[in-house]
């Protein structure tokens, strides 16, 4: 297909779609249809078919164009990527041929300073990548200090979380903190950094808006939709950009793939087949030419795998982290 705008290029765009290995008469599922660069390409090989997700209306409302250029090819959902599998079944999708994730936030979001996600531009404390719940402002005039400096530290590995938590309460005693510039300017206050490195409040900010948005449970929980919806050779592949992010993929990857087994010292135990072969054993990273016109993809690994026949494996617990419903009612 083809169209006069600019196409967008999502961070390891190319290596990505490559390995999902687009075809004819397939059914492919765009999880993070941010700007619609991977459904483009997708779209681009002949007779495939996309479902495309986004939590957040207005890339979803900017994807209308690209919808109507598909000719019944593409279908933009507003929802969660968690809901992967039920909105599969709702489209009367039954086996997926492809699975595609981008986690994080978008750069869309991030220059949009009524957003509320950058410290860079001042605006409002939102940082919700959809348009319900509690914003970041909401959890900083409610969270407790034990909670403030869990959510920094866990989500942002933040090594001053507690400091940074303190001058937060301390605060917002003498005023609401509604804005990103001030809280930023909080945060410099108990965390240094020297010339060149990140800014003071990247952590925190990271932090701040993985928790307002569940990004970790929803990403545990998009994965083990993602193994229940994909056929035998359909594949799944998933571009991150922290090492949270990464982690979770990699662990799940690893367990879905590994062969069961016993040893000399214990019985064999019964485990779940292999549900999925990793195509990446080591994951894939952005080239210079590629940092070099994005930043952003330095910090980009893609991780990719093949569904097997096996069932899906049954999905593990959450883990045992800050959630937001806890915090905002006192809990």
């Amino acid at each position: 297909m083809s169209s006069s705008a600019p196409r967008h290029i999502p961070v390891l765009g190319r290596e990505a779609v490559t390995l999902l290995n687009p075809r004819d008469g397939g059914t492919y599922v765009d999880a993070t249809f941010g700007a619609g660069g991977y459904s483009r390409m997708i779209l681009d090989v002949q007779g495939t078919r996309v479902l495309g997700i986004d939590r957040d209306r207005t890339a979803i409302a900017g994807g209308f164009d690209l919808v109507d250029q598909s000719s019944g090819r593409l279908t933009l959902v507003e929802d969660r990527f968690s809901n992967l599998a039920e909105i599969c079944a709702a489209q009367g999708l039954q086996e997926i041929d492809g699975v595609v994730m981008d986690i994080g936030v978008s750069s869309m979001q991030l220059d949009e300073a009524g957003r509320g996600f950058s410290f860079r531009i001042d605006g409002p404390l939102d940082m919700r990548m959809g348009h319900d719940g509690p914003t970041a402002a909401d959890v900083i005039a409610r969270a407790s200090e034990a909670d403030l400096a869990n959510i920094i530290y866990i989500f942002g590995e933040e090594r001053h979380s507690r400091s940074v938590a303190r001058a937060i309460l301390a605060a917002r005693k003498e005023a609401p903190i509604t804005t990103t510039r001030a809280l930023a300017d909080i945060v410099a206050k108990v965390v240094w950094s020297k010339p060149g490195e990140i800014h003071p409040a990247t952590r925190t900010f990271q932090a701040l808006r993985i928790f307002v948005n569940q990004e970790l449970d929803e990403l545990h929980l998009a994965l083990a939709a993602a193994e229940r919806v994909l056929r035998p050779g359909g594949r799944l592949v998933v571009v991150s950009f922290h090492s949270l992010e990464d982690r979770i993929v990699k662990n799940f990857l690893t367990e879905r793939a590994k062969a069961g087994g016993g040893s000399r010292h214990l019985p064999e135990i019964a485990q779940a087949a292999p549900s999925f072969v990793v195509l990446t054993k080591r994951p894939v990273i952005a080239n210079e030419d590629e940092i070099s016109a994005n930043p952003r993809a330095r910090s980009a690994k893609l991780r990719a795998a093949e569904r097997s026949a096996a069932p899906a494996h049954i999905a593990a617990a959450l883990p045992a982290w800050p959630v937001l419903a806890d915090v905002m009612r006192g809990g």
